[in-house]
């Protein structure tokens, strides 16, 4: 007879099973029997460990929510680097994060599931603000060495990044997949980051 899975592990299976299905159908469309069939388990199974879609929405937010914020605390561990090294090492974790959910960003900016659930909202706009508080001071940091261009503000250069970063993601999603995200994510981002820098002279 097979063992019974743990609640921890079920409700695992149960919240990346969601996240697949809201990759391949958009966040907002996987119906809760969906997602039980996707993990062998009737609906009735499904709401023994979610009671509502609500609650699976919560948790697939705090996994998310548990992948980035180890991706960013990787990126800031390291002391020995400079504001530069540190800000690239952000946007490589972000578009990292992308790469390892798919459905991220569309999960972030769903008008569905932001308007149904007022918690959910707020955690993605506190994650969202979050990353773009660490970008913008590392660019503050380049600001206060001289390395960043005089006429711009770190907040403004800072929406600029993740704004390059979200672009590229639904560019990535629409195109099929067929660009290397992360490559050429860190390419574009150098890109920027030159025109970021203070002009010759």
């Amino acid at each position: 007879m097979p063992l019974r899975k743990r609640a921890s592990d079920r409700k695992a299976e149960i919240v990346a099973a969601a996240l697949r299905l809201a990759d391949a159908a958009g966040p907002d469309r996987p119906s809760t029997a969906e997602i039980a069939r996707a993990v062998g388990l009737t609906q009735a199974g499904l709401f023994r460990h979610f009671p509502t879609r609500a609650a699976l929405w919560q948790a697939a937010a705090a996994a998310i929510a548990a992948d980035l914020e180890a991706g960013w605390a990787a990126a800031l561990s390291d002391a020995g680097v400079g504001p530069r090294e540190r800000l690239a090492a952000l946007v490589a974790a972000q578009l990292a994060a992308i790469e390892r959910c798919p459905a991220l960003p569309a999960i972030l900016f769903s008008p569905e599931l932001n308007a149904d659930d007022p918690a959910i909202r707020a955690r993605f706009a506190e994650l969202l603000g979050r990353f773009q508080g660490y970008v913008a001071a590392a660019l503050g940091e380049l600001a206060a060495e001289g390395a960043l261009r005089a006429t711009l503000a770190p907040a403004d250069a800072a929406v600029f990044v993740t704004t390059l970063i979200q672009g590229l993601a639904v560019r990535w999603r629409l195109g099929g997949r067929r660009m290397a995200l992360a490559e050429e994510g860190m390419r574009l981002f150098r890109v920027q980051a030159g025109l970021f820098a203070p002009e010759p002279g």
